[in-house]
This record gives C-alpha cells, sequence and structure tokens, in this order.
C-alpha cells in the first residue's frame, strides 16, 4: 500500500501535559537511550476485535507476541484490536526508582496519528494497578480512524509519542497502592481504549472523562 504525501498543518490547543517527542518539554524517551536497562522477555497477547462495532471482521491479527519483546523495533510490531491485551514479564523486576521506571513504545508514524492504551502494573500476576490517565481530548465529535491527537492532552496512557519513542510511567504515582509492592513489578499489562465516545465500549480516564481515539 502506497500512500501520497499529505502535509498536516496542526492546529491544536494547548493542554496541560508534555508536547510530543522533539518538541521543548518532552518526556519521550527514544529507544537507543542509556537509561534503558532491560527490555521485555515474554509477552502474552489476548486479542481484541478489528473493529468492536462489526465483529464479522474478526479480530485483529498483525504480528506477533514476541514481537512486543527486546529491545523496541527489533523484531516488528503486534496489534492488539479494540480493548486488546499485552502481558508483559522481565527478567528482574522493576522498582520505583527516580523519575520514570519504565516506558511503553509504540508505532504510530507520526506525532499525532496516536493510538491510546491503558497500563496496569502487578506484583504478583493477579492483583493490577492501573495508571492514573489523563485524556482532555474533546468528546463533542468521535476521533476517526485517520483523525489526529494532540499529545498535550494525553498523560499516563501508552501510546502518546510517535515510533522510537516511549511514553514513561513512574510507579510513584502508585506509592498510595495496597494491592502491589512498587519496588517489586513484575508484570505490565497494555489495554487498548478503544476509544469510541457515547457507546457501551465507551472507556474513561481517572477523572471520568471519555477517552477519544
Amino acid at each position: 500500500l502506497i500512500l501520497p504525501s499529505v502535509l498536516f498543518v496542526q492546529a491544536f490547543a494547548q493542554g496541560s501535559f508534555p508536547p510530543e517527542a522533539d518538541a521543548i518539554g518532552t518526556t519521550a524517551i527514544h529507544k537507543d537511550s542509556s537509561v534503558f536497562s532491560g527490555w521485555a522477555t515474554t509477552c502474552i497477547v489476548t486479542r481484541g476485535p478489528q473493529n468492536i462495532l462489526d465483529p464479522s471482521l474478526g479480530l485483529a491479527s498483525s504480528g506477533v507476541a514476541s514481537n512486543a519483546t527486546g529491545h523496541s523495533g527489533q523484531y516488528g510490531t503486534v496489534s492488539l484490536g479494540d480493548g486488546g491485551t499485552a502481558l508483559l514479564t522481565f527478567y528482574y523486576p522493576i522498582v520505583n526508582g527516580p523519575g520514570p521506571d519504565f516506558a511503553v513504545f509504540e508505532n504510530a508514524f507520526n506525532h499525532y496519528f496516536l493510538e491510546l492504551a491503558f497500563v496496569e502494573v502487578s506484583s504478583n500476576g493477579v492483583d493490577f494497578v492501573r495508571f492514573p490517565s489523563y485524556s482532555e481530548t474533546p468528546t463533542n465529535n468521535q476521533v476517526g480512524g485517520f483523525d489526529q491527537l494532540d499529545p498535550t492532552a494525553i498523560h499516563n496512557l501508552a501510546g502518546k509519542y510517535k515510533v522510537n519513542y516511549g511514553t514513561p510511567f513512574d510507579l510513584e504515582d502508585l506509592i498510595d497502592s495496597t494491592m502491589i509492592d512498587v519496588n517489586n513489578i513484575n508484570y505490565i499489562r497494555i489495554i487498548d481504549v478503544v476509544g469510541l465516545i457515547n457507546s457501551q465500549y465507551t472507556t474513561y480516564d481517572v477523572d471520568g472523562n471519555m477517552v477519544n481515539d
């Protein structure tokens, strides 16, 4: 599939959160940064449908689960589908150190065609705690498949940054949780947000806002 080159002029209002990768004030971390000490070693994917409103299309099928392991970009991608999940494990537990403790990578081809996901962590693989996510994307209209999102309206959702740049997560955000040990995180679960508004499949951020993507 060959797509024509298209020039997009951004006219986003400035949101409350850090901007896209390469911009001043971004929190994006490049995949080759020296801050990374390890990568996921196993991944189990539970596929969601290609289009949750049309089950006849079947489940997402692109890629294999092992593509989500190892250094970002080494093996390609894996599609979760609407509401699909990826459960990742690591050679060593992740601990709550200074600043961000891990990052999640997605494959958006530019700064604004973003696909978002909730992020949850667990110490024992049974009890998971979700990072408090925030979406300030307007919900008066549904974001379409080729519409764009403003990264400054998104926080603590995987997929905020384009390919090769990880979205960081800080376990300090979960320090008060009694269901996990923030110094012994062995599992990370990525859950596609679906992104529909005014639907039985709508998902919400920590403030009860609909997550529109």
